[in-house]
């Protein structure tokens, strides 16, 4: 064990830079994928048989190995960080989508003709009366998404991408454990830590279902 940590300690400075890289393609991914999800999201709550057919082509990219996918984006956006954050944002529409739409069709009815009764305008009921009842199910769609990216994003480095991938798999090639624990280590905790932050930010957003103001 303390081998590990002096290894960690020698090797510090590499070690934060290959995760501040890792937290970069993970948040690019996430932020582009939550901007796209949730508005469709709440699009394809108000349409049914539209939903169906996005599913189905959200779905079919979700059974692509990641491997496959990545080896996909090199002809079209070469090596890089760019064709494995696109590859992050497309793994992470579905649980953030899937979320949204079954948070907003979750809102009760009753509530709806309520906010209608008071003469809420359709905007007025999504903002005051959907979003904040669906938010905490959009949230676990989101620590769910980026929980796998963070976990995902090791496999940037197949495509020339940074990242804590770079650690694992020089680490593999030269068959040096402690550089694979290296960058195994600080992405579980990475991951760890960003599903607490987002958490706490779920809880101290959600509004209880006491009224509609």
């Amino acid at each position: 064990m303390m081998d590990y940590i002096q290894y960690f300690i020698e090797h510090f400075q590499r070690i934060l830079t290959a995760t501040g890289e890792h937290l970069m393609l993970t948040c690019i991914a996430m932020i582009t994928a939550i901007a796209l999800a949730v508005p469709l999201g709440i699009i394809l709550s108000r349409h049914p048989k539209a939903a169906k057919s996005v599913f189905a082509v959200v779905n079919t990219i979700q059974t692509i190995p990641s491997l496959a996918l990545l080896g996909f984006m090199i002809p079209l956006f070469g090596l890089g960080n760019v064709p494995a954050v696109i590859a992050l944002f497309l793994y992470a529409i579905l649980p953030i989508l899937r979320n949204t739409v079954a948070g907003i069709e979750s809102v009760s009815k009753s509530l709806i003709e309520v906010a209608q009764g008071l003469g809420m305008t359709s905007r007025q009921i999504l903002l005051k009366v959907e979003l904040p009842l669906a938010l905490s199910t959009i949230m676990t769609g989101i620590r769910t998404a980026t929980v796998i990216i963070i976990g995902w994003a090791t496999l940037a480095a197949y495509v020339g991408g940074g990242g804590l991938g770079r650690l694992i798999m020089a680490g593999m090639a030269m068959g040096r454990i402690k550089m694979i624990v290296a960058g195994a280590v600080p992405a579980i905790l990475l991951a760890l830590l960003v599903d607490y932050i987002l958490g706490s930010i779920e809880q101290s957003m959600t509004i209880p279902v006491s009224k509609i103001e």
